[in-house]
């Protein structure tokens, strides 16, 4: 299959991609952007305990009826407590225990007066007003009862989820298990930033911005480095993961050139599933399968594969994981720029997006990656749209 859409392309790896669903358990603090496995439940009342909202004196409200300024009620004070004690003993009438916020409340107590509010003379406080039964109090369970499904299963645990797990309990949660992404270029002309450059030599660039992006989006990819533009040797090592990886991305050897050498390592290992999708920039990508593993091959160029890494490799990560915050999202606005290019196909364009505001660079090349570096969409622009001007409503998707 070759020469289709891109919402075929995505539909024909979807088909290919399977929601993971086994099971691992993690450190609670090691869980943020992990998809939960069973619901959380709560096994106690959370606060715990009856406790104070203030800094202040804890006792029986009914020994304050008729208080005032002139003839406030007087309370001895009997203890005190700050939040991590516990006052073990019940409190009797015209007794009263000094509390910090947080403390539990004692036996015998059902209110609480805020401390500046008292005189305090010879171990005694004096009230000036009546207080109610519960004023200033905070009831054990306020926040979770036990027995309440805290997080439920399937949810992407985010920085709160964890907090209310913490105050759980939770020091380990089960989690789905990330997507194992392997990420390779191929290209004889690459080389790793830090080494040095001959002649005819570039540094890799599209290893570490998809392997960044990778990151970005919340999975820790297996990074394998350039692979030779030999075709037995490369599919050697592409093979060498179908047991341990779920996705293979590579990026270079897709077009029709000498070296464009992975249709032959498709075809010594896999089935290909397309060959050339109807988007610019990026067309010529290749996906394929090699046992229940999935390849992508993009382009080498580095906008372009950067770029098709968001259209089709997205969709597929979110389908592994169930993470739904990893699609992107479609967005409308109005150009601030003219784009003066005829488009006579699909085209995808970098822009900055802002509070409905498209803002195009000047550099739009496929071999470009320095003008992406403030972008943050993609303008989709359909096929056989001539030149557009400033302020051409268009529709694009946040990245």
């Amino acid at each position: 299959m070759q020469d289709i859409s891109l919402e075929q392309a995505i539909s024909v790896l979807l088909e290919h991609t399977k929601k993971i669903e086994a099971v691992e358990e993690v450190p609670l603090l090691e869980a943020l952007g992990r998809v939960l496995a069973e619901d959380a439940v709560a096994t106690f009342d959370n606060p715990p305990f009856d406790r104070s909202p203030l800094d202040g004196y804890t006792f029986a409200a009914a020994g304050t009826k008729g208080a005032t300024k002139v003839a406030p009620a007087a309370f001895t004070v009997i203890g005190e407590e700050c939040a991590g004690d516990f006052f073990a003993a019940e409190v009797p009438a015209g007794s009263a225990v000094r509390l910090m916020t947080g403390a539990a409340i004692p036996k015998g107590c059902d209110c609480v007066v805020r401390q500046e509010d008292v005189t305090v003379e010879d171990g005694r406080i004096f009230v000036p007003y009546e207080l109610h039964h519960h004023e200033n109090y905070c009831f054990a369970g306020e926040d979770v009862r036990k027995g309440t499904r805290a997080v439920e299963r399937g949810t992407e645990l985010t920085a709160a989820h964890l907090g209310v797990l913490a105050s759980l309990g939770f020091g380990t949660v089960k989690v789905l298990r990330r997507p194992r992404v392997a990420i390779a270029s191929t290209g004889d002309e690459l080389v790793l930033p830090g080494e040095p450059l001959r002649p005819g030599k570039i540094y890799n660039s599209n290893l570490y911005a998809l392997a960044g992006r990778l990151r970005e989006l919340g999975f820790e990819p297996e990074v394998l480095g350039i692979l030779p533009d030999d075709a037995e040797q490369a599919a050697a090592v592409i093979a060498d993961w179908q047991a341990k990886a779920d996705l293979f991305l590579t990026t270079g050897g897709v077009s029709v050139g000498k070296k464009d050498i992975m249709h032959e390592v498709v075809r010594l290992i896999g089935t290909r599933l397309f060959w050339r999708v109807c988007i610019k920039p990026g067309a010529p990508v290749i996906a394929y399968t090699v046992g229940d593993m999935l390849g992508i091959a993009l382009s080498g160029n580095p906008f372009a594969s950067y770029a098709t890494f968001e259209l089709l490799t997205r969709p597929v990560l979110e389908a592994f994981s169930g993470r739904s915050s990893v699609a992107g999202r479609a967005v409308e606005g109005f150009l601030a720029d003219a784009f003066p290019k005829p488009s006579y196909g699909r085209r995808f364009i970098r822009a900055h997006y802002e509070a409905g505001i498209f803002e195009i660079p000047a550099q739009h090349d496929s071999g470009s990656l320095f003008s992406a570096a403030g972008c943050n969409a993609l303008i989709d622009i359909p096929a056989g749209t001539g030149p557009l001007m400033a302020g051409t409503r268009v529709k694009g998707v946040l990245l």
